[in-house]
């Protein structure tokens, strides 16, 4: 019976595989031949080599042949011209013709391009990595004119860093009529955020602007708070909002809060010991490499750093001294561009840099980097990570090496700043340094100012406009420059050539016409639970309402003007023609005082007796003559008994 089951089970029945489903079991497998396969293609190997080469030796021989009648050409076409009509051929011209008529017979066969079209995969892929020319070939010692164009330009930028200053064209962004004190760009350059002293933070998108420049979103994160700072993430993900008050603010992509810092105990004397600031917050930044964390500063005079994760406590505290040991206000705050450095730039002008790790002493100081008692603004590391550039509110921009921190490599004075937050940032080829300057109301106009890194020589200035240029950002991967100023403009410069993205995308772009129909179509109010005969019908379109609105007599009715001089058609005059209107309108104009009314009576008494028109006509023969008492005089009073004298 096994074997009998294992035959049953080796040659189903056909009827009963197909019922069951398993009719695929009784076929049989395909085998391959694997030498078969192996000498078919060493064949077809051997067969494309041999095509590619005859096809070489072809190209070859029409090279020569090519070569060879030009010449031949050359000379046939003197010797025509130097012969008389009638003459014989000379020898050289029969040789030449012969020559052509080899060749002809030789070319005989399948076109050039049919040729060209039977090359081999090797030749195909030579062509593939040298460049396509369309044409004859070029001369020998023949250069294109735009790649030395291209090559001239480059030296010329190279040799003159103005050139990479991209400046030719720019927008503004008006953001309020208060100071711009925050500007913010993610990496990707897509969104702009500004803030000002105005509470106010606005979004801008590029791409989704039109040449109005019209913000998308504005929102005031901190109620009655300045801001003071901005930044996107690494990642540009969330965005960092540090304001006036002592708790920073952590926004994500569209403004929605994700979390925002503890303030800290303000009874406690060692700062140490509280879980965040006491006091104003002064500045603050994201780390470059850990998306997570960020670094704030504050007039409690510590500088913390921050995890997104953890809102209830700092991660670390630096306490940066003065001389004595004694609390200092840190004005700036920021990360080296690897992270392992934290700098703060304090108010004795002392620059303080402590490793990240390390909090209890500075790894590197300069005391008195810049005049003591003023409000260094703005710190920044070059991209290199070797040099750091500070602006300071002695009207100062120096820059430092931190590896030799006792002395400035060099430095620049005569540039106002008025603001705690004016910037200086690096270009991004890192050869050039750029700051703002501030001037008075009515006083000029602010300027921003390019210095070369290695010499500190003035390269540039753009008037930006006629307030303080306040905050200013080089994006590198757009190559354009965002300026904030202190009449409430952003500014955006770019060039149409060296800049990419950005500003470019939202200038091309028209404003878009408000479409009628939604400024003249009334609201559709929505009454789900109403019974039917009062439901409104839910409206499709606005235009299709807007259609059946014309098509109404009551709601397509012009309003009347109003109705000049005399009333009519039922409808009253704009100065009324009844006799209560009259009488409104002349109690309206009287300005009489009327506050003695005995004077205001008799002050028509003597027009009324001279002309009677009214009353003393109909009454004249019965009217008796009127007697009014006589005022005596208050003098009078004095001289009668108490009980005869008038009370009041």
């Amino acid at each position: 019976p096994l074997v009998a089951d294992a035959e049953m089970l080796g040659t189903p029945d056909p009827e009963l595989a197909a019922t069951m489903g398993f009719s695929g079991f009784g076929k049989k497998a395909r085998t391959f031949d694997l030498e078969a396969m192996f000498e078919q293609t060493r064949r077809t190997a051997v067969e494309r080599s041999r095509k590619v080469l005859e096809a070489r030796e072809r190209e070859k021989e029409e090279q020569t042949e090519k070569e060879f009648r030009i010449p031949c050409t050359a000379s046939s076409v003197s010797a025509s011209s130097a012969a008389r009509p009638g003459s014989t051929l000379t020898e050289r011209e029969a040789a030449c013709s012969e020559s052509e008529d080899n060749s002809n017979e030789a070319l005989s066969g399948p076109s050039m391009q049919s040729r060209s079209s039977a090359k081999g995969p090797a030749e195909d892929s030579d062509d593939d990595d040298e460049e396509e020319f369309i044409g004859p070939p070029l001369p020998p010692g023949f250069k294109d004119s735009d790649d030395d164009n291209d090559n001239d330009d480059t030296e010329e930028e190279d040799n003159n860093p103005v050139k990479k200053i991209p400046d030719s064209h720019e927008i503004t962004l008006q953001h309020g009529t208060k100071t711009v004190s925050a500007l913010g760009l993610d990496p990707s350059g897509a969104r702009l955020i500004t803030g000002g002293y105005d509470y106010d933070v606005k979004f801008w998108d590029f791409a989704g602007m039109d040449a109005s420049l019209q913000a998308f979103r504005s929102l005031q994160p901190c109620e009655c708070h300045q801001i003071k700072s901005l930044q996107y993430s690494s990642t540009g993900d969330v965005i960092l909002v540090v304001s006036g008050n002592s708790q920073a603010k952590v926004l994500d992509r569209d403004g929605f809060p994700v979390m925002e810092c503890i303030k800290g105990d303000q009874y406690i004397v060692d700062m140490t010991n509280t879980k965040g600031h006491t006091a104003m917050l002064n500045s603050g930044c994201w780390h470059p490499k850990i998306k997570e964390e960020f670094l704030t500063c504050s007039n409690d005079g510590t500088v913390r750093t921050w995890d997104v994760n953890n809102e209830k406590k700092h991660k670390s505290v630096f306490k940066p001294r003065s001389v004595q040991g004694k609390r200092v206000i840190p004005t700036t705050c920021t990360y080296s561009r690897d992270g392992k450095l934290i700098a703060a730039g304090c108010q004795d002008g002392s620059i303080q840099i402590w490793d990240r790790n390390m909090n209890v002493h500075t790894k590197f100081h300069c005391r008195q980097a810049h005049a003591s008692g003023t409000d260094t603004s703005c710190l920044t590391f070059s991209y290199d990570g070797t040099v750091l550039a500070s602006r300071g509110g002695d009207d100062t921009l120096k820059i430092w090496d931190i590896r030799q921190f006792k002395k400035p490599l060099n430095s620049a004075d005569g540039l106002p700043s008025f603001f705690p937050m004016t910037d200086c940032c690096f270009s991004p080829d890192d050869k050039i340094l750029v700051t703002g300057t501030s001037v008075k109301k009515g006083g000029g106009s602010g300027k921003l100012f390019f210095f070369y890194r290695e010499t500190f020589q003035k390269l540039y200035e753009i008037e930006v406009t006629d307030a303080s240029v306040v905050r200013c950002l080089w994006h590198p991967k757009l190559n354009q420059i965002m300026v904030g100023t202190g009449n409430g403009l952003a500014k955006v410069y770019y060039d149409p050539v060296k800049s990419q993205r950005g500003a470019k995308l939202c200038v091309v772009k028209t404003k878009r016409k408000e479409r009628q129909a939604e400024t003249l179509t009334q609201d559709y109010i929505i009454t789900p639970h109403a019974l039917p005969m009062f439901r409104e019908p839910r409206q499709r379109s606005t235009r299709k309402q807007l259609e059946k609105d014309r098509l109404d007599p009551m709601k397509s009715h012009k309003p009347e003007p109003p109705v000049a001089g005399a009333g009519r058609g039922g409808r009253v005059g704009t100065h009324g023609v009844t006799l209560s209107s009259y009488i409104v309108k002349n109690i309206a104009l009287d300005k009489t005082d009327d506050s003695n009314p005995r004077e205001a009576i008799l002050r028509h008494a003597k027009e009324a007796e001279e002309n009677p028109y009214w009353v003393a006509p109909a009454y004249a023969k019965t009217q008796p003559k009127t007697v009014f008492a006589e005022v005596e005089p208050e003098d009078d009073e004095t001289d009668k008994p108490e009980w005869k004298k008038r009370k009041i």
